[in-house]
């Protein structure tokens, strides 16, 4: 079983983080909207507290569209936060399953830090500054947890899923950060695929992390389009 923390009281939402996150990674956008909602944060397969926790699911928003394509009974509404449906050519799918695998072999040698490190210095994380980062909730993960999702389920290793999108037939809301192109235009081309049930939103400023850059932003924009999709009997 994943490792949980509750907090708030309402319908209940799920937040899953994405990669080297923990649930404490969530931060003040959590506390926001566990005023409004039972909000349950979990540690993804190989992370903090469930970095023991082997799965071949991929984490954060491809964790969650699947669960919301295989099981869509759990899922009254989903949000797909800085997302991809997986990656359609073969070529290209094996090429990062083995990039996946020399990070894996990269974390091994230099450990956690360094890895750590090395990670949120990328392009991808360019506009997050130290204290958004919170090393601290990160540091939560353990070489073999982080090692064995990156393996097990990066990427690469994922099935895509762009042929499957017009299955959802729940709302979704496909968030995105106006200054991370790549994540951006992938959104749009999401909630285009998944059809008229599908909303874009892009929060301004804000890059590939935009949870944890623009805490404010991203509550603001979810909030309202879980509200919408409250549950309208009592315990459902």
């Amino acid at each position: 079983m994943l490792h949980a923390e509750v907090q708030g009281a309402g319908p209940r939402t799920v937040l899953v983080h994405g990669f080297s996150q923990t649930r404490r990674s969530w931060g003040r956008a959590a506390t926001d909207l566990a005023r409004r909602f039972e909000v349950v944060r979990v540690d993804a397969p190989g992370h903090g507290g469930s970095s023991r926790i082997a799965a071949d699911v991929a984490e954060g928003a491809r964790l969650c569209l699947r669960l919301a394509l295989d099981c869509p009974t759990l899922v009254r509404s989903l949000v797909l936060v800085s997302g991809t449906a997986g990656i359609e050519d073969a070529d290209e799918r094996r090429r990062r399953r083995a990039a996946d695998d020399r990070l894996a072999a990269e974390l091994e040698q230099v450990g956690l830090d360094e890895f750590l490190r090395r990670w949120l210095a990328s392009p991808l994380f360019a506009s997050l500054g130290p204290a958004e980062a919170n090393l601290d909730a990160r540091r939560e993960n353990t070489v073999a947890g982080l090692a064995a999702s990156l393996r097990a389920a990066g990427t690469g290793a994922q099935e895509p899923l762009w042929d499957r999108l017009r299955q959802l037939t729940m709302p979704v809301l496909v968030v995105a950060g106006e200054r991370d192109p790549a994540f951006r235009d992938r959104a749009a081309a999401m909630a285009d695929a998944i059809g008229g049930n599908a909303e874009l939103a892009l929060v301004p400023n804000a890059g590939h992390a935009l949870h944890l850059e623009r805490p404010d932003d991203f509550v603001a924009a979810v909030a309202p389009f879980l509200d919408r999709y409250r549950p309208t009997t009592p315990g459902s």
